[in-house]
């Protein structure tokens, strides 16, 4: 029973990334590529201030399913681990130990008194030198790196679709097209520039894709 009560604390967090909207990830042989569904409440909502993926350090960006204003509690504290680590030893800190950094703290949020467990799911899409990282973090404080993945709602249709579409030698391009390709398979309604976001990472950098750019894919695609 002491396995049940442990996780009991996890279950609303949990549930907030299950029912979240979707965001993809997906590592190709030269970069990483985020995808995630930004759908607004409202009609009236000016979508141009909201967005679901944010820059951490040039060669690093995170999106999320769960709770957007966890999520930005979150990008707040990794950024100012970056900085602290760059400070301390004038370069950019490494993927891996930033991943294992937030991970620390979401943990140390599901046992310490007066705070709840964060209700969000991170994808971090990095690059170390040679080499394109994609790994998630849970509510738990649990990470693990992925070739590809999906999460939010429908995210076990999104991981067998990308079972059957993925390959280790995709192209930047294809990752594109594909991680479109999963956010379509659960998808309600038109999908247009205005409610997706992509975003990659390569040697060069992260990047989010401009709505002209996210528009000339979605045209290649139709």
């Amino acid at each position: 029973s002491s396995g049940i009560n442990a996780e009991w604390p996890l279950r609303p967090g949990i549930a907030a990334v299950a029912a979240g909207s979707a965001s993809i990830g997906i590592k190709s042989k030269t970069g990483v590529v985020i995808a995630a569904e930004k759908k607004t409440k409202n009609i009236l909502y000016d979508d141009t201030t909201i967005t679901r993926m944010e820059m951490v350090t040039k060669h690093c960006g995170m999106t999320y399913s769960g709770m957007g204003t966890d999520f930005r509690v979150l990008v707040r504290k990794a950024r100012k681990i970056a900085q602290q680590y760059f400070l301390q030893y004038s370069e950019e800190i490494p993927v891996s130990q930033l991943v294992q950094r937030i991970a620390n703290v979401m943990q140390e949020y599901t046992h310490s008194g007066g705070v709840r467990p964060f209700g969000v799911s991170l994808l971090v899409a990095g690059f170390d030198e040679d080499t394109p990282y994609l790994v998630q973090c849970d509510p738990s404080g649990a990470y693990f790196a992925w070739k590809a993945t999906a999460m939010g709602k429908n995210h076990i249709n999104g991981k067998t679709f990308l079972e059957r579409r993925y390959n280790a030698e995709l192209e930047l391009e294809d990752a594109v097209h594909t991680a479109i390709l999963t956010l379509k398979e659960g998808f309600e309604g038109q999908m247009t520039e205005d409610n997706i976001e992509i975003g990659i990472t390569t040697k060069d950098g992260y990047r989010k894709l401009s709505r002209s750019d996210v528009k000339d894919y979605l045209a290649a695609l139709s």
